[in-house]
């Protein structure tokens, strides 16, 4: 996403800016992309076409320096071995999670995929992660939700199940130690680590 806002701004002859510039707001999607790079809100009258030219570069450029957190590899690993179900929830339209969970080689793996459009609510409702769980075949209140933003927390909370922040992720502009998540985590590793510990017939659910 920072990729795609940089080429905005190189667009028009603005040099581009670091990624700790964007990070805080990459969980806010578009918005908070054209936030950063252009200093426009949604109020602005160039911000819907800013908009829509910074969704068409990111989904021409889907997999742009897109990787792994360190230790997800590794957590999804465990996941399949202990053989529990997992899934995506995102915000993201299916028009972008769909080729890129493809391109990431996940589509496969995963056992269900929400998108932003899939149902009639984002996050924070909880009626994607109710979907998630239902298409799991799972009870909500056996599930885990990870995210690294506070409307995760929210979300999972709403949906009556486990809330897992990741510290290590995006985190918005807010401590995610403010969140009142149930459990808060340092490393995607300590996820896979306490998978080892839980009972087998836990479903885990994460944000993309």
């Amino acid at each position: 996403m920072a990729f795609a806002a940089n080429v905005l701004r190189n667009a028009r002859g603005l040099a581009s800016l670091p990624l700790c510039d964007y990070r805080p707001y990459v969980s806010r999607g578009g918005r908070g992309m054209i936030g950063v790079a252009f200093g426009k809100t949604p109020e602005d009258p160039e911000f819907l076409a800013l908009r829509e030219e910074f969704l068409c570069v990111y989904e021409q450029n889907l997999c742009e320096h897109t990787v792994f957190f360190d230790g997800i590899e590794e957590t999804v690993g465990v996941l399949e071995q202990s053989n529990i179900a997992w899934g995506i929830v995102t915000n993201k339209a299916m028009r972008f999670t769909n080729p890129l969970m493809s391109r990431l080689g996940l589509d496969t793996r995963a056992h269900c995929i929400v998108s932003g459009d899939t149902t009639p609510h984002t996050k924070p409702h909880p009626a994607p992660l109710l979907h998630a769980a239902a298409l799991l075949n799972v009870a909500a209140d056996a599930c885990w939700y990870v995210g690294d933003d506070v409307r995760d927390i929210v979300a999972a909370h709403a949906a009556g199940m486990t809330s897992i922040a990741a510290g290590y992720g995006y985190l918005g502009a807010t401590d995610p130690t403010s969140w009142q998540a149930m459990i808060l985590v340092d490393h995607a590793r300590q996820i896979g680590q306490l998978v080892r510990q839980s009972v087998d017939d836990y479903a885990i659910l994460g944000d993309a």
